[in-house]
């Protein structure tokens, strides 16, 4: 079921008082928000698509129940897995939490990783159409029949710009950039120009960063200590109920689907984990670092650029 609510009252400056913690995936940014979280007299807003869904908690990472009960945490666990959430709701959502947390007199602190968040945060939705489910199934319909490269290939023949921005594996965004051009006649990455408009750099958004080598190994571990955690189980669980494309698309999730439907082995899925958990984090690195106002810290020197936001 896909949420959908009016957002034409959600602007970028709902958000212009907030503080925006950032990252790749396995960086340690949660962790990190809820240590600074008292010292700003900050609530954590998740700007996180996997953490919103309920059930979804080993292989989302989800902060742990210490770490909720120091800081409160708002936008998690707050869909079922048949759900599906577009942009647009999250964004309004997020805007009546940061007005809220506002109201009472604390500071909203953003974290997470969705880059499409972070940028509808900075810039506003994109003037696009709404979905169009008949062409949206015709899409995935082709897809199936003529594998995902092929829909891909597609794209770039219209919009060579967001095919080179979108992996080919990432079915429900090649679908997107190609139902926008179908209905509008204008590639998508026309539309994201707005995008690329510069926005003020008050130091308000940090993206932890690390060496590769030294990220690439706590991925690793965490998918590691992901699987010692019961993720096995989770997805067997989760199997066991309706769940939306969006959340059945998840890290971790989707290669243990697999595995369980007997396409993979158990050896195979997990290092498909590995693999792609690590390729996940090395796209995100380099839209941070293309993204307007991104500041990149390391995790020692995160402190500073907030000093005088501490209350």
């Amino acid at each position: 079921m896909l949420l959908r609510i009016d957002t034409m009252s959600v602007r970028p400056d709902a958000f212009r008082r907030c503080l925006i913690l950032t990252g790749p995936t396995g960086s340690g940014k949660s962790a990190l928000a809820v240590q600074h979280a008292p010292r700003l007299n900050a609530e954590i807003v998740c700007m996180d698509s996997m953490t919103l869904y309920r059930g979804m908690d080993i292989g989302t990472a989800k902060p742990t129940p210490a770490e909720r009960a120091a800081v409160r945490h708002h936008l998690l666990d707050v869909l079922q897995p048949s759900e599906s959430a577009s942009v647009a709701w999250w964004l309004a959502q997020a805007a009546q939490a940061v007005a809220d947390i506002e109201r009472r007199g604390k500071q909203a602190l953003l974290v997470g990783g969705t880059v499409l968040y972070l940028k509808a945060v900075q810039h506003g939705l994109l003037e696009a159409p709404p979905a169009d489910e008949s062409l949206r199934r015709q899409l995935q319909h082709q897809a199936e029949r003529q594998g995902t490269q092929a829909l891909h290939a597609q794209l770039a023949a219209v919009d060579p710009v967001a095919a080179q921005r979108i992996h080919p594996h990432n079915v429900r965004r090649v679908i997107r950039a190609l139902e926008v051009y179908q209905l509008t006649g204008q590639p998508l990455s026309h539309l994201q120009a707005q995008w690329n408009q510069p926005v003020a750099d008050e130091g308000r958004i940090l993206c932890l960063t690390l060496p590769r080598e030294t990220l690439y190994a706590r991925i690793n571990a965490r998918v590691d200590a992901m699987l010692a955690a019961g993720l096995l189980e989770e997805v067997r669980h989760l199997r066991q109920g309706p769940i939306s494309r969006e959340a059945a698309q998840a890290l971790g999730y989707k290669e243990l689907f697999a595995y369980l439907d007997g396409q993979i082995s158990l050896e195979v899925a997990v290092e498909q984990i590995r693999t792609r958990s690590r390729q996940f984090a090395k796209r995100q690195l380099t839209w941070f670092r293309h993204l307007q106002g991104c500041r990149m810290v390391e995790e020692m020197l995160t402190d500073g650029p907030w000093q005088t936001r501490i209350t």
